[in-house]
């Protein structure tokens, strides 16, 4: 019987457990990935309030007395077949709110709250718990856990490979110098080429400098990270670090997104169903059955994610036939601009406020395209979703959307590879010039059909992903 090999992945949300964006997603569709692989993973997160009845009657596999302020357990078991450990530290976690912030202020104390998460992930990976179970690997997911390669690197004995990977540089958990001492990282690392980041503290920093191996979540990703306009201060160290810094592709679990799970199902080969599921897309959001392209957006509302160019765009491609949905939630400035749009153009555009898992469903099933006009994404799951379903994606060609839509130039369309359209810069013109595209493809009716079939065909799933972490992995275990 093989030995599988040990990996503790560190992070402060999951899927099933808690959730608030694409970082659950990967975090929770990992460890099955990997046991295929040959690699047994555990997942360590913070046992949220909501959390805690989960795990009253775990058994506790590691503890200690003196955690950031009071005593830290973690409880072990399993959640739909997931291997979890759970950090029952009620000081830092036992409160009302999310896991970040209440009432849309962050907590004062997450410098420490995801200290201690780290702290115990470098202790767990010294000493091991109780049950003898010791990882060769410990996996950190972004700020939340960056401080884990350090305190690992800073504590020894290195005989544990470690690697970070940023899923959005653009949170990277900040504090100020005067925490250096609290937070239990040594005064001397506090200088420009380790800890010391324009003045202060950044956790991600910390994992980045003191990690064996850095991922991104995309290969373009990847790349952008080492220029000004994406790294966000910390492209110097991606560039100094460019020989050990990897962009391996997130996936979807194709179990979950599948058009034939839905409840009208289809397939590239037996699409009938698209058309039923579009018609009560169309019902569902007061939706007149457009001629042109049925849009759909599925996404928060921010700048980030372009969604204030949608109210310039927009006018022309409800001229041209075309209808759009919209499920969100965000920026109140721009909750408001899609309200003001579903008034201004009433059964041709239809809006939700919020997020509802199976709506976004019946909106993948039912739909002919998904806009993510992002401007940066560092993957991306929505366009993965899209193509999954045969909802073309229209995206702006930047970091994993780059990676995984093959836009529809005259080169791939001749060669029959095109999955969808992408557009450069992310501005209103080039957003308004791929809707056009869009319209005039979905006009011929044959070369649509070529396109969808040719993007339910993209492979989307974990099986490339997982195998690139398991090289990964190998790459830094110790003799």
């Amino acid at each position: 019987m093989t030995t599988m090999k040990r990996v503790l992945s560190v992070a402060s949300e999951c899927v099933p457990l808690v959730k608030t964006g694409g970082l659950a997603d990967v975090v929770g569709a990992l460890p099955g990935a990997l046991a295929g692989q040959g690699w047994e993973m555990r997942v360590l997160l913070p046992a949220y309030r909501a959390l805690r009845p989960l795990c009253a009657d775990w058994p506790e596999v590691f503890a200690l007395d003196d955690l950031f302020g009071g005593r830290g357990a973690v409880k072990a078991g399993e959640v739909a077949g997931i291997a979890v450990l759970l950090l029952d530290a009620p000081h830092l976690y036992d409160r009302e709110g999310g896991p970040y912030n209440s009432g849309g202020a962050d907590w004062p104390d997450n410098p420490q709250r995801f200290a201690a998460l780290s702290w115990v992930a470098a202790e767990i990976a010294r000493r091991g718990l109780s049950d003898g179970w010791r990882p060769q690997v410990l996996h950190a997911h972004d700020w939340q856990a960056g401080f884990a390669p350090a305190y690992l690197a800073f504590g020894g004995p290195r005989d544990v490979g470690s690697v970070i990977t940023i899923h959005n540089i653009a949170f990277q958990g900040w504090a100020e110098a005067a925490m250096l001492s609290t937070l239990r990282l040594p005064a001397h690392e506090f200088h420009a080429a380790s800890l010391e980041y324009y003045g202060g503290l950044s956790s991600l920093k910390a994992g980045m400098v003191t990690a064996d191996r850095i991922t991104t979540v995309s290969p373009r990703y990847a790349e952008e990270l080492m220029r000004p306009e994406f790294g966000m201060g910390l492209q110097g160290i991606v560039a100094a670090r460019a020989a050990e810094v990897q962009g391996i592709l997130n996936g979807v679990d194709e179990g979950v997104w599948s058009p034939e799970a839905e409840a009208v199902p289809y397939t590239a080969t037996r699409i009938k169903g698209k058309a039923a599921n579009r018609a009560a897309l169309c019902a569902e959001f007061g939706l007149e059955e457009v001629p042109g392209p049925l849009a759909i957006v599925v996404s928060r509302l921010t700048d980030q994610k372009g969604m204030d160019l949608l109210p310039e765009v927009l006018p022309d491609f409800i001229a041209a036939g075309g209808g759009l949905a919209v499920l969100g939630s965000g920026d109140p400035v721009l909750e408001a601009a899609m309200l003001d749009l579903a008034a201004r153009f009433p059964g041709r555009v239809g809006v939700r406020i919020g997020y509802d898992e199976g709506l976004s469903h019946r909106m993948f099933a039912g739909a002919d395209a998904v806009l993510v006009p992002s401007r940066f994404e560092p993957c991306g799951l929505t366009q993965m979703y899209g193509l999954r379903y045969g909802t073309l994606p229209v995206v702006a060609a930047v970091g994993g959307l780059a990676d995984t839509v093959i836009t529809a130039n005259p080169a791939a369309l001749a060669a029959g590879t095109a999955t969808g359209i992408t557009f450069h810069p992310t501005d209103a013109t080039a957003f308004a010039g791929a809707l056009r595209q869009l319209g005039t493809l979905y006009a011929d009716p044959k070369l649509w059909a070529q396109i969808r079939r040719r993007a339910m065909a993209q492979p989307v799933g974990w099986a490339a992903s997982a195998a690139a972490y398991a090289r990964l992995y190998d790459s830094i275990l110790r003799p």
